[in-house]
């Protein structure tokens, strides 16, 4: 037996050969992908204006059943790109992590930018209420705003090495 690229050439006999070919462990052809992340929101109709109207979104998904709604946003850049399912928070645990990492100051999702302090002044200048203005830190530039539904959301600009 000897190897040829990725086949695996068995040698019978004198004169007949086989080939079969060896399975590929380096290469996937389903990587795994970021389709949909949420987050929780007290009320899915201010969500919505706020997500569009102020961050500049659009909304992608839209549909109920029932009591529930199954409602999303995207970057207008990329349509397709992860989208953000504005969830409501009508259980006891989304309620408690909500407000958990509210008073902690952790932003419950991070966008990111290639001019912060334009968005900065875009965003305030549309009713948006910053926690933290622009500000360096490692490798970054940050802006904290409130999302008026109960969170708090990071802007972020790499910093150009």
């Amino acid at each position: 037996m000897r190897y040829h690229g990725s086949v695996q050439i068995n040698e019978k006999h004198d004169h007949e050969k086989t080939t079969r070919r060896q399975p590929r462990t380096r290469q996937r052809r389903n990587a795994v992908k970021i389709k949909v992340t949420s987050v929780y929101v007290d009320d899915q109709a201010k969500a919505l204006r706020f997500y569009t109207e102020v961050l500049g979104f659009a909304k992608k998904t839209d549909f109920s059943q029932g009591p529930y709604r199954w409602l999303t946003v995207v970057s207008p850049e990329e349509p397709d790109g992860t989208e953000l399912q504005l969830a409501l928070n009508n259980n006891p645990a989304a309620k408690t992590y909500q407000q958990a990492i509210f008073q902690q100051s952790q932003p419950a999702a991070m966008f990111f930018t290639d001019d912060v302090k334009g968005d900065y002044e875009r965003i305030k200048a549309r009713g948006a209420e910053f926690t933290m203005p622009p500000t360096d830190v490692t490798g970054s530039t940050i802006a904290m705003l409130k999302d008026t539904c109960g969170n708090l959301i990071q802007l972020t600009q790499l910093k150009r090495w």
